[in-house]
């Protein structure tokens, strides 16, 4: 039976609550999955150090089929799909355990960069047709949803599926819609996770 594994965060710095953690907590009890799929839903800690081991625990332990994270990225407008996680933890505020790392790697002797291997382009376009506001990003950023994303994308075995979502400010994007966006990647990915051929690159 397949397991889906969905990460959010909780509150940090001045974010009391954090929309991710709302968000996949309602997709869990309102997502319909397809037959036969497990969704098992997670909320770290926005914490360098216990949130990626957590998630790579998690993968170890439930060995999923998808892997999804969520977080909030509070000076954006719309869902931001992820293309790439950074092996780099450069925090302009500490985490949630005082952390501050500076220029150094989530994955000392790990590469550079992982690119997602959810099928993005695809998921994009059901968001968008859905009349929700989402783009393809570049950069996750290099504070702990980045982290996340890059020992996600190192844990998981070949061929999984794995990637990362932002999501605005709860006031700017309801968490209703990105509870019915991140339904809609998880829909795309188990239909197909080879992602489609089109341009989605950025000339900025």
């Amino acid at each position: 039976m397949p397991t889906v594994l969905v990460t959010g965060f909780g509150p940090f710095s001045d974010h009391a609550d954090n929309p991710s953690a709302l968000a996949v907590d309602a997709l869990a009890r309102e997502w319909s999955a397809p037959d036969g799929v497990t969704v098992v839903t997670e909320t770290l800690p926005v914490s360098f150090a216990r949130a990626t081991e957590r998630v790579a625990a998690l993968v170890a332990e439930h060995r999923p089929a998808v892997v999804l994270g969520v977080g909030l990225a509070a000076g954006r407008d719309r869902i931001s799909l992820e293309r790439v996680a950074l092996n780099l933890c450069d925090a302009r505020i500490p985490d949630v355990d005082g952390a501050q790392p500076v220029d150094v790697p989530v994955l000392p002797g790990e590469p550079l960069a992982r690119p997602a291997t959810l099928p993005v382009k695809a998921a994009l376009a059901a968001v968008r047709a859905a009349g929700l506001p989402a783009e393809l990003s570049l950069s996750a950023g290099s504070y702990v949803c980045n982290a996340v994303m890059y020992a996600a994308l190192a844990a998981v075995p070949e061929g999984v599926p794995a990637g990362f979502v932002h999501v605005p400010a709860a006031d700017v994007v309801p968490v209703a819609d990105v509870v019915t966006a991140l339904g809609l990647v998880l829909d795309t990915v188990l239909a197909d996770p080879v992602d489609v051929v089109v341009p989605g690159g950025r000339e900025d």
